[in-house]
This record gives structure tokens, C-alpha cells and sequence, in this order.
């Protein structure tokens, strides 16, 4: 029997770059375990953006370290075991990793690929072309708005009214977020004038596009779907955790918030969730796996979706592989559905 060889890029050039590295450690084991079917070729992104395969890539798997070469490398000129991979498991997190860039240089080598294409990963990523697909797929989420650096670095006439308008039309508190960053990076709660004029030249520091969604007193929890034309809903997760809100250090420091699986939920509610996770990843046109996060308002009992997240951690530890066990998927079975599902849409 040939072996499929199986091209795992992980690293990249964003700041979630040691949390890529954890996630393709873990893949990397699950591949392992299906030796007899699978060849593994890791394929590692410096934070320079050069590629290495060979003995540095399984370095940086073995001891989860990032990893920097001697020699300077040329930008994009790939190593020669590119040319044997027969899927790709592209495992980057954040811009230039899940945003559609690396989607489209993958599709460009004519190679099948794991995940999301260009179209959904770049709304995936993109929170206000995000929440456009949502409306237009009829989604209940919070309000919001959508604001620009031009119009925050703006002249002295301008900026004001910008925040009396989200004052008006959002009120206190709120979220100001970079449109195009992952884990919580970049994001800020408000109460405050003040504290609206700091959080937007910090958001427009990141990118030159920003939401702001109106704060919302809710529970957290999450769907993960897996699949293509007809992907399946996993059980529903809940998040809990004790600082003002979910942002970068509360999502990866150990102990920080705790995950329910399965959430201590209706099942008329559960099932309301898992319906509109499906929604949710063909509104993107997803592909493969994404995670479908809401907000449950217990007192009314409405759904909101917050966000979908095309390429999500998949630690041992990460939400969506967790979910998915907790629905009858073991990591090593998830891994080789995704790769089945890579070769499906290639089709």
C-alpha cells in the first residue's frame, strides 16, 4: 500500500507562532500512529517567513521551540521535498496563516489542502466581512460597527463624532477589535469615553479596519462542525473564566478558564446552537473543520453568534478537538477525516 505523504506547514509569520507549533506537535503525534497509512513531511515557516523541511522542521516538533537558521534564506523559495507532498495540513494561526493568503498559494500548487479555501478562510478572518455573511445568512448577532483608521487618525473634527455615534448607537460597555488579528489580540472592553478614545488608537494600530460590538451579558460557549457540503455539529462546549473577558492570556495560560463539555444546556437550546453552526460555516463556505462560537443569553434565551474560526487550535487541549471527542471523534480519527475531507473537495 502507498503511503500518502502528508506536508504539515506550521510556524508562520504572525504572533501566534508558538501556539502553530504546539498544535502541529499534536497532529504530528496523531499521524504517527497511522504510520502504515501516512508519511509525514514537516514543514516548518520561520518567523522570517522562510521555509525549512528536513532536520530543523523535526527539531522545532520535537522540543516545541521555534527555531531560527544560520543561513539567510531567499523569501518563499521552498525546499525540495515540497514537490513529494500529496496533501497539505496547513496548521497557521492568525494573519498569513487562516486570513486565505497561504490558502491561496496552496491552491496555486494545485495540491489538495486541509481546511477552508481562499473565499471562507479570508471572511473567517475578517470580522466585519464576517458578521456581513452572517446578517445576510439571517444570524441573530449583538450590535456593531464598523470603523476605520482613517476615520479614528482623523482630524480633530472628526474622531469626536465618531465616538458620540458609537455612544449612541452601542452605548457602554463595548468591544473595540481589530478586524483582521486572531486570539483576542488587539482587543479592548470599554466603559468609558476615555477609555473608547484609548481602545480605538490601540485597534488602529493593528489594522487599518476595526468593529466595535456592543457588550452583551451572556454565556460563552462553542460548536465545532467538521466536514464539506454536509458537515456534522459537535456537542456544544462552555467556556468560563474569571478575568473581564476572553482575550490572549486567559485563552492560553493553563488554568485561566475552564471548558464544559458537554455545556450544561437545554437540549432545545443545544440543538438551536449546532443548527446555527452549520448556518454559520456555509455562510463562509467552510471546508473541513471550523469552531462556531455564540452567546447564550440565559434570561431571554437567545442565541447570538459571536464568531466563526476557520483553522482553530488543535492542541490536545484545544477546544475543537475536544469537543469532537467528546462526540465520539478521537483526535487520531479527526486528523484523518480532515485529510479524507482535503482530498474530497479536490474532487
Amino acid at each position: 500500500m502507498t503511503k500518502l505523504r502528508v506536508g504539515l506547514l506550521f510556524g508562520g509569520r504572525s504572533g501566534e507562532h508558538e501556539v502553530s507549533i504546539s498544535s502541529a506537535r499534536a497532529i504530528a503525534t496523531a499521524l504517527k500512529e497511522n504510520a502504515a497509512k501516512y508519511e509525514l513531511l514537516p514543514v516548518y515557516i520561520q518567523k522570517d517567513g522562510i521555509w525549512q523541511a528536513g532536520a530543523m522542521a523535526e527539531q522545532v516538533l520535537t522540543s516545541g521551540k521555534p527555531q531560527e537558521s544560520e543561513k539567510k534564506g531567499k523569501l518563499w523559495q521552498f525546499p525540495p521535498q515540497v514537490e513529494t507532498v500529496d496533501v497539505w495540513f496547513p496548521i497557521l494561526h492568525g494573519p498569513n496563516g487562516e486570513d486565505g493568503t497561504i490558502q491561496g498559494l496552496l491552491s496555486l500548487m494545485q495540491v489538495p489542502f486541509v481546511g477552508t479555501q481562499v473565499l471562507g478562510s479570508a471572511m473567517g478572518m475578517d470580522k466585519i466581512a464576517m458578521k456581513r455573511a452572517f446578517a445576510g445568512a439571517g444570524l441573530p448577532q449583538v450590535k456593531y460597527m464598523a470603523v476605520t483608521r482613517a476615520e479614528i487618525w482623523s482630524n480633530p473634527c472628526v474622531f469626536p463624532k465618531l465616538c458620540d455615534q458609537i455612544e449612541v448607537e452601542l452605548g457602554y460597555p463595548c468591544f473595540v477589535k481589530p478586524a483582521n488579528l486572531g486570539s483576542s489580540v488587539g482587543i479592548s472592553k470599554v466603559r468609558s469615553r476615555a477609555e473608547l478614545e484609548t481602545a480605538l488608537d490601540s485597534a488602529a494600530s493593528y489594522d487599518r479596519r476595526i468593529i466595535v460590538e456592543a457588550g452583551v451579558v451572556a454565556r460563552e460557549v462553542e460548536c465545532a462542525v467538521l466536514g464539506n457540503d454536509h458537515p456534522k455539529a459537535s456537542v456544544v462546549g462552555e467556556i468560563t473564566y474569571d478575568s473581564d473577558f476572553y482575550d490572549y492570556e486567559t485563552k492560553y495560560t493553563a488554568g485561566l478558564a475552564q471548558l464544559l463539555i458537554p455545556a450544561p444546556l437545554p437540549d432545545v437550546v443545544t440543538g438551536r446552537i449546532m443548527e446555527m453552526a452549520r448556518v454559520a460555516f456555509a455562510a463562509v463556505d467552510g471546508a473541513g473543520l471550523a469552531r462556531v462560537d455564540f452567546f447564550y443569553v440565559e434570561e431571554t434565551e437567545e442565541i447570538l453568534i459571536n464568531e466563526i474560526n476557520t483553522l482553530p487550535g488543535f492542541t490536545a487541549t484545544s477546544m475543537y478537538p475536544q469537543l469532537w471527542a467528546a462526540t465520539g471523534v478521537s483526535f487520531p480519527q479527526l486528523v484523518e477525516r480532515l485529510i479524507q475531507f482535503a482530498l474530497e473537495r479536490q474532487l
